[in-house]
């Protein structure tokens, strides 16, 4: 069908069956399109720029206001998140499919403030704040869900591929999301840091993998088309397999354990000198910090070694290049499985299932740590990763481009 000038039209592509089409677009479209996306460029980055500020003083901030609270609700508070965007965002397409998507977008933005206001105030209560900060952040996730209209999508399409790259598209989710869940008391209870002390040092720790990965995303696309995506892919699994098995604890040293939490009739071995530090140091201490080390409440703190401060950052390293490497991947290889027609329908179950992967990865990793100890964690995650490398590996042949599987190019 022919279109007026400066419409956007249809016409079917030759080749295709009758359910596939071409959407051709006028200059004025192209350029009115490209404005747009840079605009949702500039607000996922702003968006995520705070998620990384909040992310990295929850656990400190969380211990602060309510002392009753423990690792394992630091991931319920944290997947409360994801949580509130999974059930929104729905809500919020439906929405916009019968209404000004102004309204929506307004709606949420509303909400977000609020709940922001709510997260800085969780401390006014006089009691149960842990659950007034784990209401902040589902209603900041609530507030933050997408409004993306979805589309329908018609047959032809591989559904093994595309169900296995959903999987991988989840593992690759859960495992940041319990990475960055884990960085704030594992560094605490392993290096006796401070809250101050880990707020600071973690967040310098993500931003370096950030630049890392802007690094690994500009090299990406040169690199993709020597060996192709599958192979980036799968080598990136790889890379980030070796990275949670580095970090796994070795050795005979074992972590600070928060003595200060003891009772008066279980008092440490201490030697002279080092009750006279203790006492020389304790007026310029800042008491409202707390006791520094690992919890005596977690009993693996005593048989457990200690993950070294070499370790962790060779380990962070090697996530932060194999966390990019596979979200690209898994990204651009998902899009040209499902080929040229609308993929709303598609892209909003690969949405649902990264929602999922960081409700369950916080949960996950903060209750495995708090009960069993970094050993058992990483160990569960290493076959977790693996598990992902082989299904990698048997669905491999079938992770190919829609139009290489309908014989329209050549792989």
């Amino acid at each position: 069908a022919k279109g007026e000038a400066g419409s956007m039209h249809l016409e079917p592509d030759v080749g295709f069956d009758p359910g596939e089409w071409d959407i051709l677009e006028t200059e004025d479209h192209y350029k009115s399109r490209w404005r747009s996306i840079r605009i949702l460029y500039l607000t996922m980055f702003l968006s995520s720029v705070g998620f990384s500020i909040v992310i990295m003083s929850i656990w400190p901030y969380l211990q602060k206001i309510d002392q009753t609270a423990d690792a394992s609700f630091l991931g319920w508070v944290i997947a409360s998140f994801s949580l509130g965007q999974m059930v929104a965002s729905p809500v919020f397409g439906l929405w916009s499919n019968y209404r000004p998507r102004k309204e929506p977008l307004i709606i949420s933005l509303s909400i977000s403030v609020a709940a922001n206001c709510l997260y800085a105030y969780v401390h006014v209560p006089a009691s149960h704040n842990k659950y007034y900060m784990l209401v902040a952040r589902g209603l900041v996730g609530f507030g933050a869900a997408s409004t993306d209209e979805v589309q329908v999508l018609q047959g032809n399409i591989d559904q093994v591929a595309v169900v296995a790259t959903n999987i991988v598209f989840f593992v690759i989710l859960f495992i940041f999301a319990l990475f960055e869940t884990i960085v704030t008391p594992l560094t605490m209870d392993m290096y006796a840091w401070t809250r101050e002390q880990a707020v600071l040092y973690d967040g310098i720790i993500l931003a370096a993998l950030g630049v890392e990965a802007l690094i690994i995303f500009m090299g990406i696309k040169l690199l993709s088309k020597k060996i192709g995506e599958r192979a980036i892919l799968l080598g990136g699994f790889i890379v980030v397999w070796v990275g949670f098995f580095i970090l796994l604890p070795w050795g005979n040293h074992f972590p600070k354990i928060q003595w200060e939490d003891l009772h008066n009739t279980s008092i440490p071995n201490t030697t002279f000198g080092e009750i006279i530090i203790t006492l020389w140091k304790s007026p310029k201490e800042d008491h409202n910090e707390g006791p520094t080390g690992c919890p005596i409440g977690q009993a693996w703190c005593f048989y457990t070694p200690m993950i070294h401060l070499a370790q962790f950052l060779t380990s962070a390293v090697l996530i932060g290049i194999g966390y990019p490497s596979c979200n690209v991947m898994s990204y651009t290889l998902y899009s040209k499985i499902l080929g040229p027609k609308p993929q709303g329908v598609y892209m909003g179950w690969l949405t649902a299932s990264g929602s999922a992967a960081r409700i369950l990865g916080p949960v996950f990793i903060s209750q495995v740590y708090t009960s069993w100890g970094p050993r058992w964690a990483f160990s569960l995650v290493c076959g977790i990763v693996m598990l992902t490398i082989i299904l990698l590996g048997v669905v491999y042949r079938r992770l190919v481009a829609f139009s290489v599987r309908h014989g329209r190019i050549q792989e």
